[in-house]
């Protein structure tokens, strides 16, 4: 597994304009979390987000700011030479929408170098993903509880965003927690059932930090389990699989 660093000294001829990304790594892992576990990715991970959830685990004390699309495209190849072939590109963070105006010139050039796009977003910022859509090929749905996350209600984004990546092959992600409450998840689900009841639905516990011990009981996943089955075909409790096991 290896970690972008940044070539501070390697002179990139710019052109005026030429987007930029503030970056905080990338690096070739597996996926932890969701239905695409286990499987080979590239992550990118975009600095900076617009949420604020109590249990985001995504670092930031090191940024590389202004990085080109050229200067990921390098490292992208070079990760795929050195790893091997990888299944997807996780275009991740942070919020990676809130940098469209770099997506936007970034994912052509994925796109025409035969790489799939994974997204993983929270699920908010409607009028980026609109932007970008065309380029991706899944979307990570995080739907934010508001009883889980401590933030102000985010359903109707949530419903906007999802008319738009319903197109797509998307999945929806809930995180509990031991506040999580039960009109939460009823609320969740009825959105999702809404668009399509084939949606893929993952409950996925917040973990405490130590291997194997999460902040919700077996019993509560189970009744969100039972719960969300009620309207939804594809329900399914995963956790996040690389924390478990001590893995990025």
């Amino acid at each position: 597994m290896q970690k972008f660093q940044h070539k501070s000294d390697k002179k990139v001829m710019l052109k005026n304009k030429e987007p930029k990304a503030d970056i905080v790594e990338i690096f070739s892992s597996f996926q932890g979390e969701g239905p695409y576990i286990g499987v080979k990715q590239i992550f990118i991970r975009f600095a900076g987000c617009n949420l604020n959830c109590s249990f985001c685990d995504t670092p930031n004390d090191v940024i590389f700011k202004d990085v080109t699309v050229a200067q990921i495209m390098e490292r992208v190849k070079d990760l795929e030479e050195a790893c091997g072939v990888h299944h997807s590109i996780s275009l991740t963070g942070g919020e990676p929408l809130l940098q469209a105006d770099f997506l936007v010139h970034l994912l052509p050039i994925l796109k025409e170098q035969n790489f799939k796009t994974y997204l993983e977003t929270n699920g908010t910022l409607i009028e980026a993903l609109k932007r970008v859509i065309k380029y991706i090929d899944i979307i990570a749905m995080d739907m934010k509880l508001p009883s889980s996350t401590g933030m102000p209600l985010l359903w109707q984004n949530h419903i906007y965003f999802l008319n738009i990546a319903k197109e797509k092959d998307i999945f929806v992600k809930v995180v509990v927690t031991e506040n999580t409450l039960e009109k939460d998840i009823l609320e969740a689900r009825d959105i999702v059932e809404r668009f399509d009841e084939n949606i893929i639905f993952v409950i996925q516990p917040a973990s405490t930090g130590d291997k194997g011990t999460f902040k919700v009981s077996e019993e509560k996943l189970l009744d969100y389990l039972d719960l969300s089955r009620e309207r939804l075909r594809d329900v399914r409790i995963i956790p996040q699989m690389h924390k478990l096991i001590g893995m990025k």
